[in-house]
C-alpha cells in the first residue's frame, strides 16, 4: 500500500564522495535552494527571521561519509511522499541522494537510539588492534575531555553498545543502504572496524573518539575515511530486548584540569584562526 499523504515527512538520504567535506551548514543551505527549485512548499518557522522547517535530529560531521542520514520536513499542504523524492533527487547534486520518504505525524520529532559507523583498517593492524579492543571494553570508566556544551571529562563506557572487526573485507549493506556503500579502501587487505554506539539526551561517544583510543588515528591523516551506515530511531523500533537499551541514567562528568582545558582552548585557537593542524593533547583517561 502506498503511503497516504501528508504535510510532514521523513527523508532518508546518503551523503557521499567528495560532498562530505561539506559542512552541515552548507547542505542545510543547499536542501534549501533544492527545495525551491522543486517548487515544494516547505513551512517556515514564526519571528522576525523565519527559515524553513527542516529538523535533522543528528547532523552528520563534517568529513564522514553518510548512508543512511534522516531529515524532517514540513510542508503547507499535503503531498505524496514519492512526488517529494522524485523532486529532490531531481535537483539533488552529485553525492547527495534521496533513499525513502514517508510520513509522520505532524507532533512526531525524531530521536536518535544508535548509531553505527565503519572504518577500513589495514590487516597488517589487526593484531594489535584486537589487543586494545579487548581491553577498552574491560574498563568500566573511559573518560573523554571535551570542551562543548561545557568543559568536562565525560564518561563515554556506557555508550559503547558494540566494537568489532570483520576480518572479510565484504561489506553487506542495510536494506536501506545503497549496494556500493563504501568509499574507502576496502579490499582484500583491509578489515573492517564497526562501532555501534547509544545516542542519548545526555550524551554519546563519537567515532573519532573511539578511533583515536584505537590508535587509529593516523590511519584516518592518510586518508580513510570513516563511514555512518546507519541512525536508528526510537519511533522505527517497534520492539526492544529488555537488555539492549541505551544508558537510562545521567551522564557521567568530572571537571577538567584547568592546564588540560588551557592546552585544549590553546590547540582549538590556533587551529580555528590560522588553519594549522591541530595540537593533540591527553583527551582520554581509562580507570
Amino acid at each position: 500500500m502506498l503511503p497516504m499523504p501528508a504535510d510532514k515527512i521523513r527523508c532518508r538520504f546518503a551523503k557521499t564522495g567528495f560532498l562530505r567535506l561539506l559542512s552541515h551548514h552548507d547542505l542545510m543551505r543547499c536542501l534549501e535552494r533544492m527545495l525551491r527549485r522543486a517548487e515544494l512548499p516547505i513551512k517556515t518557522t514564526a519571528g522576525f527571521r523565519p527559515g524553513p522547517r527542516i529538523v535533522y535530529p543528528l547532523p552528520l560531521p563534517l568529513g564522514i561519509v553518510g548512508w543512511n542520514e534522516v531529515v524532517e520536513m514540513e510542508f503547507l499542504r499535503e503531498l505524496e511522499p514519492e512526488e517529494v523524492l522524485i523532486a529532490l533527487n531531481a535537483q539533488a547534486p552529485d553525492g547527495l541522494r534521496f533513499l525513502s520518504a514517508r510520513p509522520v505525524p505532524a507532533q512526531t520529532t525524531a530521536r536518535v537510539r544508535r548509531v553505527v559507523y565503519r572504518l577500513p583498517v589495514p590487516k597488517d593492524r589487526l593484531g594489535s588492534l584486537g589487543i586494545l579492543l579487548d581491553e577498552l571494553l574491560r574498563q568500566q570508566q573511559i573518560w573523554m575531555a571535551r570542551l562543548r556544551p561545557t568543559p568536562k571529562y565525560l564518561n563515554i563506557r556506557p555508550y559503547l553498545r558494540r566494537l568489532s572487526v570483520d576480518p572479510v573485507s565484504q561489506f553487506t549493506p542495510g536494506a536501506s543502504i545503497p549496494a556500493d556503500a563504501h568509499t574507502g579502501p576496502v579490499d582484500g587487505s583491509h578489515a573492517v572496524l564497526h562501532m555501534d554506539v547509544w545516542v542519548t539526551q545526555d550524551g554519546t561517544v563519537r567515532a573519532e573518539e573511539i578511533v583515536r583510543l584505537l590508535q587509529l588515528a593516523d590511519w584516518l591523516d592518510q586518508g580513510a575515511i570513516l563511514e555512518r551506515t546507519l541512525v536508528e530511531l526510537h519511533d522505527e523500533i517497534p520492539t526492544a530486548s529488555a537488555d539492549d537499551q541505551p544508558p537510562d541514567q545521567p551522564a557521567e562528568c568530572r571537571p577538567l584540569e584547568p592546564e588540560t582545558l588551557a592546552a585544549m582552548l590553546r590547540a582549538e585557537r590556533c587551529k580555528s584562526r590560522y588553519g594549522v593542524p591541530e595540537q593533540r593533547v591527553e583527551e582520554s583517561v581509562v580507570e
